[in-house]
């Protein structure tokens, strides 16, 4: 089986790359990257070491660029996004631009191919906030945020390939996702560089948000069964079975870290921050998919992580460093 990886270089997309070639003897992958600031060359290094992997530095948005890597791939499966929410709001461009342009160049690019199967990475943001109640693949959508918005378009193009031309395209739509490699502008690896530093936590408002946890893991193994067993046309729910609050699991990141709660610095809320995403995750259940990592499990194997990379941490904090001081330059 040949793969095409989108995003191969980011956080999911490399854990998905170990996970395919660790499982599969015989698969070989194809990763297009453009290595932005979070696409990192180095989070594949054992994996082209393998010789099973081709990295082609190309941007999705580039239709030459799509075209060459979907050539000869049986799956494409498209994790690439511009995914921080935070950075849409500063500037919703490269938003709209990648997430919601760049699917459809590889919509068009997979079909040209005849590819397979198009998986189509999405999020659990692209419901809304849900203070009650579950979320089913059926529920409306109603995304808050550019980061989202321009997610649930790219949901409806690749929906629209299907009906229209016959595409293939399975939607997943997971929760919020943790784990090794994840760039330091997210909660989990973000606040363990701060605690590391002893450095101030930037908590948003009163850090009651509710987020549901799922180990990368989980979701690379949801992916690969949606490969083989979606149905073309349909989404699914890819839920991790944790809901916290964002102040439960600074907690628990300190606690492991042996710091102080005086480190927690409750500054001003994002705007329009949901609160909560609560999904229905029976139809991936009914495939045979169940979480395996256990969420205090999970966090002390990705705090454990971070500390035995720091030099990883710290290269990657360089690296998004000009976009934390302007948005939290007024956070303080």
């Amino acid at each position: 089986m040949r793969y095409l990886v989108t995003g191969g270089a980011g956080f999911i997309g490399s854990n998905l790359v170990d996970y395919l070639l660790g499982k599969y003897a015989d698969a070989e992958l194809v990763v297009l990257d453009s290595l932005t600031y979070a696409g990192i060359r180095e989070n594949l290094q054992e994996a082209e070491a393998s010789g099973r992997v081709k990295f082609i530095k190309g941007d999705v948005c580039d239709e030459k660029a799509a075209r060459r890597a979907c050539r000869g791939v049986d799956v494409v499966i498209h994790a690439a996004a511009e995914s921080h929410v935070d950075r849409s709001i500063l500037s919703g461009q490269m938003a709209a631009q990648t997430n919601f342009m760049g699917t459809f160049t590889m919509l068009e690019a997979a079909r040209l191919a005849g590819v397979g199967k198009f998986l189509h990475v999405s999020t659990d943001e692209v419901y809304g906030s849900k203070p009650r109640g579950k979320l089913s693949e059926t529920s409306l959508l109603n995304p808050r945020n550019p980061y989202s918005a321009a997610k649930c378009g790219a949901d409806r193009m690749a929906q629209a390939y299907h009906t229209t031309y016959g595409l293939p395209v399975v939607i997943s739509r997971p929760s919020n996702n943790y784990g090794p490699r994840q760039f330091p502008e997210k909660l989990v690896p973000l606040f363990i560089y701060h605690a590391l530093h002893d450095q101030p936590l930037p908590v948003y408002g009163d850090g009651k948000q509710i987020r549901d946890w799922l180990h990368v893991e989980d979701h690379c193994e949801a992916i690969d069964l949606l490969i083989s067993q979606g149905e073309p046309g349909e989404v699914y729910n890819v839920p991790g079975g944790s809901e916290k609050r964002n102040i439960e699991t600074i907690h628990f990141i300190l606690e492991q870290l042996d710091k102080p709660r005086t480190l927690i610095r409750y500054v001003e809320d994002r705007p329009g921050h949901d609160v909560r995403y609560p999904l229905n995750g029976e139809k991936i259940a009914a495939l045979g998919w169940r979480r395996s990592v256990a969420w205090e499990d999970g966090m002390r194997q990705t705090v454990r992580w971070y500390v035995r990379n720091d030099d990883w941490l710290e290269a990657a904090m360089k690296r998004g460093k000009d976009f934390h001081a302007r948005w939290y330059a007024h956070r303080k």
